[in-house]
């Protein structure tokens, strides 16, 4: 047990108690505690396994490479549209908690398999993400933004890509990209500061 770990628990102000068991029966399947992204999280030989995080209408686990597990309890979710390789267990009281232990452990046990097997998740390229109209249209129009872009870490080109996208308004993309130009020209990803 991670004192780190002890100390987020002591001040969750909700899923306390759903949160604690969850530790639990994690901590049985032999992995290492720790406190990353300021969230529990636990390793297998200094791999992400799982981790734990809450929610306003649910609290979760999350499998690090949940794409690989074979999900024969149809119970993975994937967190979102963008998410490739995480896959999330929901839960929303105690009570499903105790009653899908046995399985949830089955599902840690076998995402340490994958671990120790060298699975990988195939990802998608960045290249393969569709850039949206308005930020195509400056990267023809400025070529100097299209040189500062290319230069960019794929994980960073990826993020921007998402970001433009996201709006359903084309004046939306528009301003984001507007917004974000001067970040990409400086070789900065979307979150950088």
């Amino acid at each position: 047990m991670n004192p780190k770990v002890d100390v987020y628990l002591s001040k969750a102000k909700k899923w306390q108690e759903e949160l604690e068991k969850l530790r639990m029966i994690i901590l049985d399947c032999q992995l290492t505690e720790e406190l990353k992204w300021g969230v529990p999280c636990y390793t297998f030989q200094k791999s992400n396994i799982v981790l734990i995080h809450v929610f306003k209408e649910y609290c979760a686990i999350l499998f690090f490479k949940g794409a690989l597990l074979n999900d024969d309890n149809h119970i993975l979710i994937k967190p979102g549209k963008n998410m490739q390789a995480g896959r999330q267990i929901r839960f929303t009281n105690i009570r499903e908690i105790v009653e899908m232990e046995d399985i949830v452990k089955a599902y840690i046990y076998e995402a340490i398999e994958v671990e120790k097997s060298g699975l990988k998740v195939n990802y998608k390229k960045t290249t393969e993400f569709i850039i949206p109209e308005e930020f195509q249209n400056k990267l023809d129009e400025i070529s100097a933004l299209k040189t500062a872009f290319n230069a960019l870490t794929p994980g960073r080109q990826r993020a921007y890509i998402l970001y433009f996208s996201a709006p359903k308004q084309s004046k939306t993309r528009q301003s984001r990209v507007e917004k974000c130009m001067q970040q990409i020209f400086n070789g900065k990803g979307l979150n950088d500061q």
